[in-house]
């Protein structure tokens, strides 16, 4: 039974370029129709901000609107001293021609970052806020860079089933005080939506990866050697009951003060025969089985939601 062989898809990176502004109120965002600047337009329906549709289209600027609350589109608030950051994700999706698998684009996620200052004096000033995208932060505005990658792995993110997948957490903290980053949660999809119905959740309670124990997987924290670094490594699987063996890997991370001690929202566990603490601290891990609790203690309000670039596809031997 001779077929012709399936070739692993190499991906392509692919530089978006969007323009957010403010046509309307602070609220609003409006991003060009030619999102990849190659002369097509896309198609309303197509582009999500945190899963809500598109609301308006400007003709003549060739722009789709977008009307939404900060709060809302699933957005991810986090403060600083002076400003509170409202993070959320542009999700452009495709579709396959009716009845073939053949699709002529590619999708794409772009995050994007909402900076609101937090005191305002009461004159009649209104309230204005600043769009801006990963690509263009800027460092004098202290918003901290975070890194989200695989280290090392086959062609195209191929793997197979029971393969390690070393993943890299890094934060670049230019001329802030030193930082210890983490991986708070992570969580696995079909698609490029953390709210999928079918996901996995493998990374919770602060930092527990809870598969290494429910699944007696070989999923762990490394020892850290950077205080701005952390490797994890997570053994590949497929999602049970999914149409694809792309997964999409999207985690909460943060910094926190690395003169701070670690403790129970503090921490990177791994499991083998009882939760053990990358740095030794084991005592720190021990409510992985119950409840870590909320924010706070020594967390300080640094951390953003991050997708990792491409899917990372999973097949049987």
């Amino acid at each position: 039974d001779w077929r012709f062989p399936i070739f692993p898809e190499v991906q392509s990176e692919l530089a978006v370029g969007f323009q957010l502004r403010q046509p309307v109120t602070p609220s609003s965002v409006a991003v060009k129709k030619d999102l990849f600047s190659n002369g097509q337009l896309i198609q309303p329906y197509r582009l999500s901000r945190g899963g809500y549709p598109v609301v308006d289209e400007d003709s003549a600027s060739r722009v789709l609107i977008f009307e939404y609350e900060l709060q809302n589109c699933n957005s991810v608030l986090m403060m600083t001293e002076d400003e509170l950051v409202y993070t959320f994700a542009l999700t452009y999706t495709t579709e396959a021609f009716a009845g073939t698998p053949i699709t002529c684009a590619e999708g794409a996620v772009v995050g994007v970052q909402c900076l609101c200052q937090r005191f305002y004096n009461a004159s009649s000033n209104a309230l204005k806020s600043t769009w801006v995208p990963y690509a263009s932060t800027e460092v004098g505005e202290e918003v901290l860079l975070f890194s989200l990658k695989l280290m090392m792995g086959l062609p195209a993110n191929l793997y197979f089933l029971g393969d390690t997948i070393n993943i890299e957490v890094s934060v670049m903290v230019y001329n802030h005080v030193p930082l210890c980053v983490f991986v708070d949660s992570c969580v696995a999809t079909q698609v490029p939506d953390v709210n999928a119905l079918l996901r996995y959740s493998f990374i919770e309670n602060h930092r527990c990866p809870v598969d290494a124990k429910s699944m007696a997987s070989s999923s762990r924290f490394m020892p850290r050697t950077q205080e701005d670094k952390i490797r994890f490594q997570l053994e590949a699987f497929m999602v049970q009951g999914g149409y694809s063996p792309s997964i999409y890997i999207t985690c909460i991370v943060k910094a926190t003060l690395a003169s701070a001690p670690s403790d129970a929202l503090r921490k990177s566990c791994s499991f083998s025969n009882g939760w053990l603490a990358a740095d030794g601290n084991h005592q720190a891990c021990g409510c992985c089985d119950s409840t870590c609790g909320p924010d706070g203690g020594n967390v300080v309000p640094f951390g953003v939601l991050f997708l990792l670039a491409s899917p990372i596809r999973t097949y049987r031997l």
